[in-house]
């Protein structure tokens, strides 16, 4: 087992700022986040990728770019999980008419189920192991399914693992047994 998988979620933008599920909706960087974007190139530079994959939100491109992977390769598999009528409001606002409300307990009205997430995400890690070092930019909860499916997990699993933006985390392997070697740094 010798493939790796390197993440980086996207930078800052206003509404992650906020804690405002986002999505479908194309936001840009704020100058924050592609500061902070800009800052992954050096670190991301010491290594080779075989293969590079983006999300096409504006986000995940514009952070690509910046850390130095402009020829990423577009997939629609990295699209964050749609969130349909929670789209633009955060979850406290949810919870006030759907007490306990969590995206990875309970559905989101016109959105992904958490099996639709999981189905897509399981085609990139497919890719990912397929050998070599592959380099993904995302988004925060489609990059959590992504290593609980890398780890062999449900996609429920993912609520255990905080992404911040503008991080890196690699899987990898010890022996046979899938792994996290590095998160949220």
């Amino acid at each position: 087992m010798t493939s790796e998988l390197w993440l980086v979620r996207h930078g800052e933008t206003a509404w992650s700022r906020t804690g405002k599920h986002t999505s479908t909706t194309d936001l840009p960087l704020t100058a924050e986040g592609e500061a902070v974007a800009k800052g992954l190139a050096d670190r991301l530079a010491r290594q080779e990728f075989d293969l590079v994959l983006t999300s096409p939100r504006l986000r995940a491109r514009r952070t690509a770019e910046l850390a130095g992977f402009p020829d990423a390769e577009v997939t629609d598999d990295l699209v964050e999980w749609d969130y349909g009528a929670y789209e633009g409001i955060t979850t406290p606002q949810i919870r006030e008419t759907v007490p306990g409300w969590t995206v990875w307990t309970h559905p989101s009205p016109g959105g992904e189920t958490a099996a639709e997430v999981g189905e897509r995400l399981d085609r990139v890690v497919a890719r990912a192991r397929s050998g070599g070092r592959t380099l993904v930019f995302g988004h925060g909860h489609a990059l959590r399914v992504l290593t609980a499916r890398w780890l062999g997990l449900p996609v429920s699993a993912g609520s255990h693992f905080r992404l911040d933006t503008s991080t890196v985390s690699v899987l990898g392997w010890e022996r046979e047994t899938p792994v996290m070697l590095r998160w949220n740094a």
